[in-house]
């Protein structure tokens, strides 16, 4: 181009407004929680961050709000004619209640008007409300962790948990619940041990301070009064299975029993709680002939003395639970658990403790409801509602047959203003790094009128929140996968070798390393069913969508053509494969170059799995070994940086010998001889905390490349399109030095890159150095 004076081009880019149109979609499927009225007669439930009224059968559906934000947290007042929920409007969460307006209709779903009222509507967030029982005050969180109470009559407030004495990781996670009588609630309280939760109690009124139920060691959560009140039960992990990060991946529910006859009731026989039973039947007929009809529920009896002696195992066997819940007779417990792929509706006899499963459901995501007479259970199970007859195991699916208008534009505003409070409220600093938030929001908040899709909004949002300079952050956006092309593979290295492709190594494991294969390295590939190949293009297409589906190949012998069947992998299966040949080798060659003096694991993920191969190969494989190459590169994080570092750290201090016999050595269950740490830049998250951790506890010297600082831990929040997800940075390590390990880059103590022509001839030069420097500190020792 010659030279000259710059000018402004004319430049249109043309726009498919195709993804901002409105569409109609279906509302079953995409349920995410619901509530049964007290009268049975209507299910309260939110799609799409909306909520719907349906009638007990779901053929009758009613939208009840419509709005381009977010509802949620929808309860019903005990009359059954309110509903209070959080939406999420200018600027806040905010509290709101929705009465029927006229009286001659009693239920939501064939309603004609609604009144909406706000309860809590400040500039704090608040959310997450309940009804007391007697439908005149309304609890709620304030800023996610203070439970408050609000007058619905006077309008007045009271703080019963002030903020800061628990601490909230995702929305939704502060459980708490009010008394059959109205007079306690019961939550779950943090205390200042990190996600250990224990249960505790607090007069409704503010009249007192908190009392703790559990004082466990243990996780305990979602507490809840059984009906009647003599009992509040909850989930802890205390007889449960720990993964590696000693987190409970199962549960139990346990129950404490208020009162000592509740108790001595519970513990009957069999026989002679059937006799207590029958008393109590006619009792309570003879009581009911009396009753008036707004008779107020019996006080909560709560006998202090004892209190802590009177708690139960009430479930049978611990396992991943989803929900459960009592019989108003103390007789029966309902659950969800998991022990296959999904969780089942199972059930257990509280006196006999016979448990059987109900009903196989196969839910990932689920939740329990009963009606007010236990004559029906509702279950939400991957966002459809089902009917359970609790006699019979009957299963009716419900049909909820409405539909959502969905506003694109409009709900891609709210996600952006959404994501944009989220950082503001809940990133791990309260100084977001020094950026000036603000001033970002309207900066990329421009851009959204010409968003079309979200694959260009998941861009949006994750340039905006990249203005942060932080880890674990960013949107996703995970389209339906329909017809996508995915090729398949033949565990088969090839090269160019004219007319074919020459094989030059069988992956171990693939389909083609079986003893009945005739294929070996040096034959060439001629053929795909019949297509002829000679490049990896050709490959690839035909190839597509083609795992495990059973293919020809045609292949060259020195002149002798075979053909030979095969079912290509997956992709994933090629790529576990083509790790464990990576790992073998670097096994192999660590044990070359130390002349079997050393052991060597690779840490692939910061994970239960991971840590239980690290334990088997060092005690096993290597127990004999001098000392252990661990090597962490490419690891993408998870949370056992504490466990690994600990297994690493032991230090033998007794010889365990019978009869004269070196029989072994405690602890039995640590590595105690020298280690050596190998790391790079691909090291995120946890892999980039355990090895400060490593060098904080002094256990040895770290090879290899910088790790960039990434130390967070994050919530990944899914948003009303679910679609879509963005991650929040909530909590950072801090060093001794008061130094956060997020943007801190941690050095290795020796520095080795594995140049490019190097590893193209098969080297691995900080493997190399790795073992290099930990056999001179062996023979440094030796002399």
């Amino acid at each position: 181009m010659t030279g000259g004076a710059p000018r402004k081009l004319a430049v249109t880019v043309q726009v498919d407004g195709r993804g901002s149109l409105e569409k109609v979609l279906p509302v079953n499927g995409a349920i995410t929680e619901m509530k049964v009225s007290p009268t049975g007669k209507e299910i309260a439930f939110v799609v799409r961050g909306e909520i719907f009224v349906t009638s007990a059968n779901g053929k009758v559906t009613r939208r009840i709000t419509s709005l381009p934000g977010h509802e949620r947290s929808v309860s019903f007042s005990p009359d059954g004619r309110s509903l209070v929920y959080a939406a999420e409007r200018d600027g806040s969460w905010d509290v709101f209640t929705k009465r029927i307006a006229r009286k001659e209709e009693p239920t939501f779903f064939a309603s004609t008007q609604l009144e909406e009222k706000a309860v809590a509507a400040t500039k704090a967030d608040e959310f997450q409300p309940l009804f007391s029982p007697d439908g005149k005050e309304v609890a709620y969180l304030e800023e996610r962790t203070s439970i408050k109470v609000a007058d619905l009559a006077g309008g007045r407030t009271r703080t019963l948990l002030p903020e800061g004495r628990n601490y909230s990781y995702a929305d939704g996670d502060q459980d708490y619940q009010w008394s059959p009588d109205g007079k306690w609630i019961v939550y779950a309280c943090d205390r200042g041990l990190g996600w250990l939760r224990d249960i505790a109690l607090v007069p409704a009124d503010g009249s007192g301070p908190a009392r703790n139920l559990s004082h466990s060691g243990f996780g305990s959560g979602d507490p809840r009064f059984a009906p009647g009140g003599a009992m509040i039960y909850w989930t802890s992990s205390r007889e449960g299975s720990l993964n590696a990060a000693q987190q409970g991946v199962t549960q139990d529910v346990f129950g404490l029993f208020l009162t000592r006859k509740a108790w001595d009731r519970f513990n009957l026989s069999k026989e002679d709680f059937a006799l207590v039973k029958e008393k109590e039947d006619a009792e309570e007929k003879a009581k009911a002939k009396d009753a008036a009809k707004d008779a107020k529920p019996e006080p909560v009896a709560i006998e202090w003395d004892g209190l802590d002696d009177r708690k139960a195992r009430l479930s049978s066997h611990s396992a991943a639970l989803a929900d459960a819940m009592v019989t108003r007779a103390l007789d029966k417990m309902y659950y969800l658990a998991r022990f296959e792929k999904g969780h089942d509706l199972w059930s257990i006899d509280l006196r006999t403790h016979e448990s059987k499963l109900v009903l196989k459901v196969g839910a990932q995501r689920a939740a329990l409801e009963a009606t007010a007479d236990g004559k029906a259970l509702y279950l939400l199970a991957d966002g459809k509602l089902l009917k359970i007859d609790p006699e019979t195991a009957k299963r009716e699916d419900l049909p909820v047959a409405s539909e959502l208008m969905q506003d694109p534009a409009a709900e891609r505003a709210y996600i952006f203003n959404h994501v944009w409070r989220q950082v503001e409220k809940k990133f791990y600093v309260t100084d977001l790094h020094g950026v000036d938030w603000a001033l970002y929001r309207e900066a990329y908040r421009r851009f959204l009128p010409f968003v079309a899709n979200n694959y260009d909004f998941q861009e949006l949002l994750s340039e905006m929140l990249g203005e942060l300079n932080a880890s674990h952050t960013g949107a996703r956006y995970n389209p339906p996968q329909v017809n996508t092309p995915v090729t398949a593979s033949l565990g088969l290295f090839l090269e160019p070798a004219g007319k074919g492709l020459k094989v030059t190594e069988v992956l171990k494991g693939g389909p083609l390393d079986l003893d009945a294969s005739k294929v070996r390295p040096g034959h060439v590939l001629k053929a795909i069913d019949g297509t002829p190949v000679d490049n990896p293009e050709t490959v690839a297409r035909l190839l597509n969508r083609r795992a495990g589906l059973p293919t020809l190949l045609s292949f060259d012998d020195a002149g002798a053509a075979f053909d030979e069947p095969v079912k290509p992998l997956a992709p994933g299966r090629e790529n576990e494969l083509l790790y464990l040949r990576w790992v073998e080798r670097n096994r192999a060659e660590t044990e070359r170059l130390s002349k079997g003096r050393l052991g060597y694991v690779h840490v692939r993920s910061m994970d239960d799995s991971s840590m239980r191969t690290v334990v088997d190969e060092a005690l096993g494989r290597h127990g004999a070994r001098e000392a252990l190459v661990v090597d962490t590169r490419f690891n993408g994080g998870g949370n056992i940086h504490e466990q690994l570092s600990d297994f690493l750290s032991g230090r033998k201090y007794f010889d365990i010998i019978p009869r004269g016999l070196p029989y072994g050595h405690e602890p039995l269950l640590k590595w105690v001889k020298p280690s050596i740490v190998l790391m790079s830049e691909g090291n995120y998250s946890d892999a980039h905390l355990f090895p400060v951790a490593y060098k904080l506890k002094g256990l040895g010297t770290t090879v290899g490349k910088p790790v960039p600082g990434t130390g967070t831990f994050v919530w990944w929040e899914p948003q009303i399109d679910p679609t879509l997800v963005f991650g929040i940075p909530q909590g950072g390590w801090r060093t001794p030095d008061g130094k956060f390990c997020e943007n801190n880059q941690l050095e290795p103590d020796i520095e080795v890159a594995n140049e490019p022509a190097a590893m193209n001839g098969g080297r691995d030069q900080q493997l190399e150095a790795a073992v290099g420097a930990l056999l001179g500190q062996l023979d440094a020792k030796r002399k």
